[in-house]
């Protein structure tokens, strides 16, 4: 896909609400239907590809070049497209999934892509006041909105959710070892994290303790910050925060609460299972963090 430069770091990026004056047809445009994007030949379309009456709302920058979202929610395009090809004499391109995208692009685009989809989707979720009733109006240089009967304010908001990377000593000397789970909403066969959302009056660092608590029945020694990432396959708006961790008890075993979790097992981090999560998620991340680390 045909992208304009970005930094290796994702500094490329640069998230925004302001509108510093009407689209321009070189533009990058962002069209959402339900849980999916417009795609084309060379990436992302432009703006002068698409109907002039569209409905543009400010995203940012991406090297530079301001990006806008477009929301056809409730046109007649079907949100549940697995990426087919569109009617070309409707909207040219194809729609396609962010978790696809995500797999293709390097991050300072797999970020706006999701930020495309958190924004439209909260947008057009939230349209009333949930107060009075009345319909809310934007402020302007937010991705916020406002009631002009109650003066209710509602901005936009994040759902953080936490993944912690549990390693223990390998047994007689051996290789440490790495706690994998099996999901029970997600791929039967994928290894991944114990993971949860964060709760209302809670720490990220005490998140992770608890969703460990309550998924494996372990406590955990030693809690480290590893790193975050916006991601959109989990629902609009949420943003990933990693942790490494030690098991408190090196002889514990997990017990699966047999709700959210199939399966809990230690992997020595010499052999671990090959069905892990994909390469541009923070799971992932952690777990080849986890695995270089020097022995020991």
């Amino acid at each position: 896909m045909t992208t304009p430069p970005t930094t290796p770091d994702g500094g490329g990026f640069v998230p925004g609400a302001q509108r510093s004056g009407p689209p321009q047809p070189g533009d990058l445009a962002l069209v959402v239907a339900g849980r999916r994007l417009l795609t084309g030949p060379e990436g992302f379309p432009r703006v002068a590809e698409l109907p002039a009456d569209t409905a543009w709302v400010p995203l940012g920058t991406l090297a530079g070049v301001p990006a806008w979202g477009a929301d056809l929610a409730g046109e007649d395009v079907d949100a549940d497209l697995a990426g087919e090809d569109v009617d070309e004499q409707a909207l040219p391109g194809r729609w396609r999934s962010w978790r696809a995208l995500a797999a293709e692009l390097p991050t300072p685009l797999a970020d706006l892509a999701g930020r495309a989809l958190a924004v439209l989707t909260w947008r057009r979720t939230h349209r009333w006041c949930g107060a009075c009733r009345a319909e809310l109006a934007d402020v302007p240089g937010e991705q916020s909105r406002r009631c002009p009967d109650c003066d209710l304010y509602v901005p936009m908001q994040l759902s953080a959710a936490v993944l912690v990377a549990i390693t223990r000593p390998g047994p007689a000397g051996g290789p440490d070892e790495l706690l994998l789970v099996r999901h029970a909403d997600g791929p039967p066969e994928l290894w991944a994290l114990v993971a949860g959302y964060v709760e209302a009056g809670e720490s990220l660092e005490a998140a992770a303790r608890r969703e460990v608590g309550e998924e494996v029945g372990l406590t955990l020694g030693a809690v480290s910050y590893f790193g975050s990432q916006p991601w959109a396959v989990s629902g609009p708006g949420v943003l990933l925060a990693g942790f490494t961790a030690t098991a408190a008890d090196p002889a514990a075993e997990p017990v699966v609460d047999g709700k959210e979790l199939t399966q809990a097992r230690w992997f020595p981090l010499d052999a671990l299972p090959a069905e892990l999560p994909s390469a541009y998620s923070i799971s992932r991340w952690l777990v080849d963090h986890v695995a270089a680390r020097p022995a020991g």
